[in-house]
């Protein structure tokens, strides 16, 4: 096609972009207009702000007001980071606050001589580091009316406190007219952060607060009350409006209960309750404070950069009329575009579009493109929506943990009910029971018929009890690489009597999310799997793991895969919370604690790839191949943060494109033996008894994969750790077999003669089909 020379041109050749991009019909002239001109001139209507002490930038409207859909502007993306200092916290000064009093004894007589000391502050006081709570016990027996004790409440707290947080009482009015009602005015009253244990006492009650509106109880345990006498006690505050309070929290674990209990209520936590309920928030907190880019002494720039730019970037992925990229793009828009911040209601958004000149994806230049959705006025800040079209139903309130720092109270209790889940999921599992398992040879010998796409059994199955053929409605045996489902079988005239070398619903084993999840359904939390979160449905669960190990000081390296791609196809290795969620935008994937002391082979990370025949499930009629295969890296091991993204440091997989070095299994064994003066007899053991075991979960938690003619086989990969424990890292189907044929090897197990590679398949078919047992051990 030749350069795009008008707007009609620019619409037919981006019809798909521009409507995948969300940018309204009435304003695509206009962004023809500055794509064909490259019209930079954000810079004439935006002004950008340093804030949070230097820290973050955020962008203001400096142009007259703009109204909605007005106008559209081009973000440059820029690879550029700028990092910011540590955050720095400042101390309030009140009363004795920051003195330099160290004579205990003084201070007690002469707070004792105060009768009527309703408050007193000594924080930041050297007196508090050298008699700790001593000090606390001597003031409040001497003091019997004190109320407030360093800025915390008291268990005598009543009148004069609440009038104090309620700007009733101060320097210049420490005592009210009204002895009575001195809080019949009060309208807001801010109690965050005064460890109040209870909240039901004389003083704070609708008779004493009958104008309460506002209320913020925030940072508060309230541990002495239940969540029904706290509801109870708020429902008598008939004109309460505005309620702020940690969710989870004193009242319960969701917000929308909340405002259930306290219908009357017009804002929780900042945010309409009308929306906390169309939106179905369980989570809602207005006042989140940013996560902001931070840096350690000595740390080197490229672990400061990649560390922060996930604060600001931003992904898309390629396709053609062939396929989708299997890497995806990651941008940062330049500094007008990363001074965008987050907002729940935004005035603008932006979006990613790539402008064909020549109307082909080879001449495409990205930008991003902003446009106002709101009405904004000179000087007001410009926003957009960091998770647009993300709502709770996604996990929204979790997700914004990426930018936020999001109360940790929710995660870590549903980590602790995940935890609690898990304990309670056990199976009883089932004893051996023979297999039933037969050969399916007609009786009269005929020969039967193989339908393959896969070139290796195509090659190498040359037994004379099967035979090749093209078609696959001819076939007794269906051996293909893609699913077979109803609708191929209807495509391709198969019928439900031909065996097909896959069962109903193995994907519980193939796929990563669903293997993990049969795996905790039907053993909890076995030793031998990873703690493993789907981060679809379990980002809040992960999140409190890793706040726990953070808190702990255990190591939090954790390793993100895809739900169903192999070859280690978009799989990342980090520590950084932020990196994991924001990874989350390029497609569904597992997170698993990352093995960080594996057992290594002459200083190299190695994983173990077994094959594993199931002919059956009910009864689980299972055999694992005599031979197993090593597979190790190439770079010696190291945690080093810079190794973390050297793919022949931590990934073993080396047979596509990549250097691999093939080692047989007997000499691995012998020299792995000698390093490491361990019997390998002892680890097989230990690996049969976990293979037999995820088998075994799929067979409890879903009977309904049983089919009499199905036979399949998996690859299963394996690490071991540096107690020499196996660890089970993935089930495959449909494994790749190329080593297993091209190599003949001696077995470590069963027989220990060697078996040719050329004749690996003539083995799988005869144990799958003919209910042979050679090379093959049944688990």
């Amino acid at each position: 096609m030749a350069i795009i020379r008008n707007f009609d041109e620019f619409s037919e050749a981006h019809a798909i972009l521009l409507a995948n991009s969300g940018i309204p019909s009435s304003m695509h002239q206009r962004l023809f207009f500055k794509l064909s001109t490259e019209a930079f001139d954000g810079g004439d209507f935006f002004e950008i702000e340093v804030c949070e002490n230097g820290r973050q930038k955020r962008l203001l409207l400096s142009g007259e007001s703009m109204e909605k859909e007005a106008d559209v502007f081009l973000v440059d993306h820029a690879w550029s980071f700028r990092l910011a200092d540590a955050r720095k916290q400042n101390l309030i000064a009140l009363n004795l606050w920051g003195n330099k009093l160290h004579n205990s004894h003084i201070v007690i007589e002469e707070i004792k001589k105060c009768r009527n000391l309703r408050a007193v502050w000594l924080n930041e006081n050297p007196v508090l580091q050298e008699c700790g709570a001593s000090i606390a016990d001597a003031i409040m027996e001497g003091a019997t009316e004190l109320e407030i004790y360093n800025s915390h409440f008291t268990s005598n707290y009543g009148k004069w406190a609440l009038g104090f947080c309620g700007g009733i009482y101060g320097v210049d009015n420490p005592s009210s007219h009204d002895v009575t009602h001195p809080l019949k005015d009060v309208i807001a009253l801010d109690l965050s952060n005064r460890c109040i244990h209870t909240l039901c006492n004389k003083a704070f009650n609708p008779k004493e607060l009958p104008s309460l509106t506002h209320l913020n109880l925030r940072g508060n345990p309230l541990d002495q009350n239940s969540v029904d006498d706290l509801l109870h006690l708020l429902k008598g505050f008939t004109g309460l409006q505005s309620l702020e309070i940690e969710i989870p929290g004193p009242l319960g674990r969701s917000a929308i209960d909340i405002l259930e209990s306290l219908p009357r209520l017009f804002q929780l936590n900042g945010v309409h309750a009308l929306n906390i309920l169309e939106s179905k928030k369980q989570i809602v907190d207005s006042k989140l404070p940013p996560r902001l880019p931070v840096w350690n002494a000595g740390e080197p720039l490229e672990d400061r950069v990649i560390r922060a730019m996930w604060f600001y970037v931003m992904t898309y992925r390629l396709a053609d009329e062939e396929k989708i990229d299997e890497t995806p793009v990651w941008y940062m828009m330049d500094e007008l575009g990363s001074a965008l911040r987050h907002s729940d209601e935004p005035n603008f958004r932006i979006a990613p579009f790539l402008f064909m000149p020549e109307g082909t994806l080879a001449s495409a230049v990205s930008f991003s493109v902003l446009w106002p959705t709101q009405n904004v006025h000179k000087g007001e800040e410009c926003t957009r929506d960091f998770l647009f079209g993300i709502g709770e139903n996604k996990q929204r309130s979790a997700r914004l943990t990426a930018w936020f720092h999001t109360p940790t109270k929710y995660s870590i209790s549903e980590y602790e009910k995940f935890c609690q889940q898990l304990h309670a999921n056990k199976y009883s599992h089932p004893g051996i029971k023979a297999s039933l398992t037969t050969s399916i040879l007609p009786s009269n010998q005929r020969s039967l018929h193989v339908y393959t796409d896969v070139p290796q059994v195509e090659e190498f199955l040359t037994r004379p009890e099967f035979v090749i053929t093209n078609d696959p409605k001819d076939a007794d045996i269906i051996w293909t690489s893609v699913q077979v489902d109803q609708e191929m079988k209807a495509a391709c005239g198969l019928t439900d009597q031909q065996y097909v070398n896959q069962f109903p619903y193995e994907a519980c084993l193939v796929m990563k999310h669903h293997l993990a999840e049969t795996i905790h359904q039907a053993q909890g939390l076995p030793e031998w799997l990873q703690p493993t979160y789907n981060l679809e449905t379990q980002l809040p669960e992960l999140i409190g793991d890793y706040h726990i190990r953070e808190e702990k000081g255990l190591n939090n390296l954790w390793i993100l895969k895809p739900w169903n791609m192999a070859r280690t196809i978009d799989t990342t290795i980090t520590s950084d919370l932020p990196a994991i969620i924001r990874l989350m935008e390029t497609g569904p994937k597992i997170c698993q604690k990352y093995i960080e002391s594996p057992a290594l082979f002459q200083g190299k990370k190695f994983d173990l790839r077994y094959i594993v025949l199931l002919r059956s499930v009910q009864p689980l009629d299972i055999l694992l191949f005599d031979v197993f295969w090593v597979r190790m890296a190439n770079n010696t091991y190291t945690l080093d943060k810079s190794s973390l993204f050297e793919y022949e440091t931590h990934f073993t997989v080396m047979n596509y494109g990549r250097r691999l070095n093939h080692m047989n299994t007997p000499e691995f064994v012998m020299e792995f033996e000698k390093e490491h003066h361990v019997r390998w007899l002892d680890i097989h053991q230990r690996v049969r008894e976990m293979l037999r075991a995820v088998f075994e979960s799929a067979a409890m938690v879903h009977p309904e994969m049983h089919n009499s003619f199905s036979r399949a086989m998996y690859g299963v990969d394996v690490m071991l750790d540096s107690n020499y424990y196996p660890k089970l890292l993935e089930v495959s189907y449909c494994p790749d077999c190329g080593r297993a044929c091209k190599y003949d090897t001696r077995s470590v197990l069963g027989s220990g003669e060697i078996i040719k590679g050329q004749d690996f398949f003539n083995h799988v078919f005869g144990c799958l089909f003919l209910n042979e047992s050679s090379h093959f051990t049944p688990l």
